[in-house]
Order: structure tokens, then C-alpha cells, then sequence
């Protein structure tokens, strides 16, 4: 890039030695641009932790894109590197620079139509700009699917409030009178009114203050407060000046203007870009270290859908899983699991279940086949690390109910043979296998005579035994009979959530001991005991917490999506990339950031099939 602009100056001057020339004409200049020029081979080579690319969007004119340039000093005197993103209505365009992005910054404008959060136009209303509108929600929401780490300005922070289904008061002055004029006449770097922040908030951990002063030029404000929202910062007039989504998301916004503080040397406001600087190399780490690893979810019931509705893994919209969301989470492989309700146990249903689960296991090669040139079917660790040097993501099959083996004991070797490396012995019944960890008869008993036949065959088909949803007794049972190790594919840990379906600190030792791994689910009745306020939090607690139990050696990460996982701040294959987020910023190395994405699931995996 310098070498580029570099080069520009010398051909306005002539020539190197044109302006070697005339160096005493323009000498404050020369001995720099000769500096830069001569070192300009050396900016080539690779660089060592190298700074976070930060986007700034830019307005736009039928003419020209601006942008203040106060935006782009506040991100290089913060240690960030400016990248100014065109406005364009090229979704692949803004796709493609999204992708590279660290971190996004939205900056100020006209007003947003009201057509966006669905009002008629008010008589008052100001100037919009329908291109920049379209521009700007474009881009966030490209931002947000990739969890980009995000500072809204003015204008910024009304579209993340809009984005994410808020609403604005188009005419501040009419809609909401008060005493303070929120398009002040005084210059940008003079304050004008107090905002009092909110104790106990990201805003109020990073700027170390309960009340600041602040300088105002916007002419709408947030009416109706989006969800996963929060407003913390207030005028005193209640005009909401500043929002975030944490600790679900990097998501700040502030209704006044920081970067026209910084870039007048005010450390405080400073703060605000330092954050976001900081937040983004923390997310850049993570990038990186997806890139270098190989991450498995080990469980989602993406199967269920491949026959209700337009549903494919191809395709974006819908469900959680698909090819486009594990490419913007940094996910390689994923797990689907063939999945049957309990039903009765008769002959004529048991054939029923086996048809059924045949059936499903041939949807699933087909719609995968569908996406040829972007993913594929994987029975190895050694079949996913090749898809992914080959850009494609990988898919393994599991079964989740051993129910789908009806009482054949020669259905295991059948359904291994079509590509299934584990089974979950039962679902939330009791079944011929084993006794189950919910609606159980009892859940101290265990395996049943048939169910001790089964866990013999997995060991000799080189099948993998999975022990999620089973009783403890049965968990207890497979421990003793299994000669390989075994796994749990979602569960989480009884100590931080009393439910029947994750294990106690006493089974997650024996399944250290057995050389086996838990893998922490993704839903929320199983990481909180209020569902309702469980979220990404939860999910890391659950991880340190088995990490600490049973060893960073036994834990992975089973995410149940599209059965009913899935929290604020990991909703889908997209988020998973804020759970390595979140595990860097609790000092996890990246070893261990490996081991628990798949290292120790492939470990596994590998000492199962390869007996």
C-alpha cells in the first residue's frame, strides 16, 4: 500500500531524480519520502502480528464516498489499520471485504428512512439517503453474521439499533422536546451536555466513568430498543446515547462523537477505539487459529429437516447448520446425527425405525452430494483435514437412538458400513439397549443383556459409544464393558446445572480415565437452570469447568443445533467462532483452543477405527 502511494508522488514530481533536484525546494519532504521509498521492498515481507484491519463505512454522493477523516486518525492512533469500504450495492463486493475485516466501524450521516423499521415519513423528517440506507444494513448484517467486532457512531449506532429491529424518533425536536439541543452549533470538539453511564456496563468498564461529557449532532434517536440490546448511557433528557450487546456480542454504539475527541488528543474518548482495536486482534488470533486447526461440532440434527421444506445444508436461511454459516464461523466439520423419536418396541415399529433410519442416512449423502464442490461426506480425520485444504467443509454421520438398530445386532455393522462413526445409545425413553437419563423406569439401571451385545459390536466395527442421554447407570455399564474409549457428543456438567442429562464431576473423571471426551452442548436447559438467561457465557463456563475436572485433554464441543441448541451469542455455525473468542480471552493457549475444537475428539476417533 505505501509503495503504491509512494510511487504516485514520485511520478507528480517527474522522476527520482527530478525530485533529488529540487530537494531544497521541497527538503521538509524528501529525506522522508527517499526513507520511506528505500524501505518500501522491506513493508513487503510477511509481518510478524501484523494490526487489525478495521472497515470504516463511508457516506455517498451521486459524486464522491466521504468519510471524516477524524474516523481514520482515531483508528491509526489506536493501533488499527484503516480499510474505507466503498459503498456499493455488490452483496458479493461487501461479502468479500467483510470477510476480511477485524473489525467495523459505522460512521455518522443523514437520517434513516423510516420505511426501515416500518413507520410512514414524518413532516419533519431530514435528509435520507436510500443507497447509503441499503449500503449500511447490507453491511452490518454481513458484519454481524461473522460476529465482526463493531463500533456505531451517531448515525452508526442508529443503524445497529434499526438492523437488529429497533425503531428511531425521526424528529427529535418534535417527538421527544427538551432542554437540550442535540444539533449543537458549537464545534465538534467542544461538549455540550453530560451522559451518565450505566455502572456495571462494558461502557462503564472502558471508559472508567460514571458520568462524561459529550458533544451532539444527530437529529433522530432510539425510540424502540432492539433485542439483545442494552442502553447504557443516557442523556438527561433520556435520549439514549449509548448501547452494546455484551457479553453476548462486540457490539458498541454511541449517539455522540468520539473521534472527533480523539482526533484532537482526548484519551478518554480514545478509550473507545483502543476497545475496539483491542477486541478486533483478539478476534483476528482467533481467525488465525481456526486456519491452522481442525474444529469439529460433534452433534446437530440437521437430518430432521432434509425432508420438511425447502431445507439444505447448501443453503443459508432456515435452519442453523449449512455450508455458508460454518465457512463465517471458521467451523470445518460437523457432525449430523440421524435422529429417531422413541416409539413402541413391537416388531412391526422396530422395522419401522430401521427403515427410517436407513432412509435418512441415504437424504443425508444426497443432499450433501448436492454441494459436491463445497463439502463432503468424512469417515477419517485424515478424509477432513484433505476437504479442507481443498476449501470444502466436511460432514460426518452419526445415530442419535440405538432404537434405530431395531434388535438386529447385525444393523451396527450395517449402518458403520454406510458411513456412521458413533451411536447414542438411547434418547430420552428407555429403549432394548439401555435404560435413558430422562422418563426413565430408573436411572440406576444400565445396559440391558442385548444393549452389552451392541457396545460389544460398536467395539468390534470400530463404532464409536456415545453416552449422552443415557442413564448413569448405563453410563457406569459402558465404562466397564467398552474396551475403547467412549464419548459424551452434548452434554454439559451437573456442578453448574442440576439436570438429568449432563454428567457429574464423578463421570467426567471416569471418562478421563477411559480416555474418552465430553463435548459441551449448546442448549440452554442444559447450561443454566433458568433457560431463559442461559448464553455464550454459560457454554464457556461449562468448558472450563470439564476442563478443570477432567483435563483439557477430554473436552469438546457438541453444539445440538437444530434440535434445540443454540444461545444468545451462539446461535448457530457462524458464532462458533466467539467461543474460541471467548477462550482466548480467558488465557486458553492455542493447543488447547486445538484439543478442544477436535484434537481430542479425532484422538478418539482415531483409536476407535483404527484398532
Amino acid at each position: 500500500m505505501k509503495k503504491k502511494y509512494l510511487l504516485l508522488a514520485l511520478l507528480v514530481a517527474g522522476s527520482l531524480s527530478t525530485m533529488q533536484a529540487q530537494r531544497k525546494r521541497v527538503s521538509p519532504y524528501a529525506p522522508k519520502l527517499e526513507q520511506l521509498y528505500n524501505q518500501s521492498d522491506d513493508a513487503q515481507k510477511p509481518a510478524v502480528g501484523e494490526k487489525p484491519l478495521i472497515g470504516i463505512s463511508l457516506g455517498w454522493s451521486t459524486s464522491k464516498n466521504t468519510v471524516n477523516n477524524t474516523y481514520v486518525n482515531s483508528v491509526l492512533m489506536n493501533g488499527g489499520v484503516p480499510y474505507l469500504i466503498p459503498v456499493t450495492d455488490d452483496v458479493e463486493v461487501l461479502r468479500q471485504v467483510v470477510a476480511q475485516l477485524d473489525g467495523i466501524i459505522f460512521t455518522g450521516g443523514e437520517d434513516f428512512a423510516p420505511a426501515y423499521f416500518g413507520e410512514e415519513e414524518h413532516e419533519h423528517l431530514g435528509e435520507v439517503n436510500v443507497t447509503r440506507d441499503t449500503y449500511d444494513l447490507t453491511l452490518f448484517k454481513l458484519a454481524l453474521n461473522r460476529n465482526i467486532p463493531t463500533l456505531g457512531i451517531c448515525r452508526g449506532l442508529q443503524l445497529i439499533n434499526v438492523a437488529m429491529g429497533g425503531s428511531l424518533y425521526q424528529d427529535l425536536p418534535s417527538q421527544k422536546p427538551s432542554d437540550i439541543n442535540h444539533r449543537q452549533e458549537e464545534a465538534g470538539t467542544i461538549a455540550t451536555h453530560s451522559v451518565s453511564v450505566v455502572e456495571g456496563s462494558a461502557m462503564h468498564q472502558i471508559l472508567g466513568e460514571k458520568e462524561i461529557q459529550v458533544n451532539t449532532f444527530h437529529h433522530q434517536a432510539i425510540k424502540k430498543l432492539a433485542p439483545g440490546l442494552k442502553i447504557v448511557g443516557w442523556a438527561n433528557d433520556s435520549v439514549p446515547e449509548m448501547i452494546e450487546a455484551y457479553p453476548e456480542r462486540n457490539i458498541l454504539g454511541t449517539q455522540f462523537h468520539p473521534e472527533i475527541f480523539t482526533n484532537n488528543g482526548d484519551k478518554q474518548m480514545g478509550k473507545l477505539f483502543k476497545h475496539l482495536i483491542e477486541k478486533a486482534e483478539t478476534f483476528q488470533k482467533a481467525k488465525d487459529i481456526h486456519s491452522r486447526i481442525l474444529s469439529v461440532d460433534t452433534h446437530t440434527d440437521t437430518p430432521l429437516w432434509f425432508t420438511r421444506g425447502d431445507f439444505s445444508v447448501g443453503k443459508r436461511k432456515g435452519n442453523q447448520v449449512s455450508i455458508q454459516k460454518m465457512e463465517e464461523g471458521k467451523l470445518d466439520a460437523q457432525f449430523l446425527a440421524i435422529f429417531l423419536a422413541q416409539k413402541e418396541r413391537d416388531e412391526a415399529s422396530l422395522q419401522k425405525a430401521v427403515e427410517k433410519c436407513t432412509k435418512m442416512i441415504e437424504d443425508t449423502y444426497a443432499d450433501v452430494a448436492k454441494y459436491k464442490d463445497d463439502c463432503g461426506i468424512a469417515l477419517t480425520e485424515e478424509d477432513a483435514l484433505r476437504l479442507k485444504a481443498e476449501g470444502k467443509k466436511a460432514f460426518f454421520l452419526g445415530i442419535e437412538n440405538g432404537y434405530g438398530i431395531g434388535k438386529d445386532i447385525k444393523n451396527v455393522k450395517k449402518y458403520k458400513d454406510m458411513g456412521i462413526q458413533y451411536m447414542t445409545l438411547s434418547h430420552s425413553y428407555d429403549n432394548d439397549i439401555c435404560n435413558s437419563s430422562s422418563n426413565t423406569a430408573d436411572a440406576s439401571k444400565g445396559l440391558t443383556a442385548f444393549g452389552r451385545k451392541v457396545v460389544k459390536e460398536m467395539n468390534k466395527v470400530g463404532m464409536l459409544i456415545d453416552v449422552s442421554h443415557v442413564s448413569e447407570g448405563t453410563f457406569w455399564d459402558v465404562i466397564k464393558y467398552s474396551k475403547d474409549p467412549v464419548f459424551a457428543s452434548h452434554s454439559s456438567v451437573r456442578a453448574l446445572c442440576d439436570h438429568d442429562r449432563n454428567l457429574t464431576d464423578d463421570q467426567l473423571r471416569a471418562l478421563a480415565k477411559n480416555g474418552g471426551v465430553v463435548h459441551i452442548c449448546i442448549y440452554g436447559g442444559y447450561l443454566n437452570e433458568n433457560e431463559k438467561a442461559a448464553s455464550i457465557e454459560d457454554v464457556v463456563k461449562h468448558i472450563d469447568h470439564a476442563v478443570k475436572v477432567a483435563g483439557i485433554d477430554h473436552v469438546g464441543i457438541g453444539s445440538d443445533f437444530d434440535g434445540g441448541g443454540g444461545v444468545p451469542g451462539c446461535t448457530g455455525d457462524n458464532d462458533m467462532i466467539n467461543i474460541t473468542v471467548k477462550l482466548i480471552e480467558k488465557g486458553y493457549s492455542e493447543e488447547d483452543i486445538r484439543k478442544i475444537w477436535g484434537g481430542n475428539f479425532f484422538r478418539v476417533l482415531n483409536q476407535v477405527i483404527n484398532k
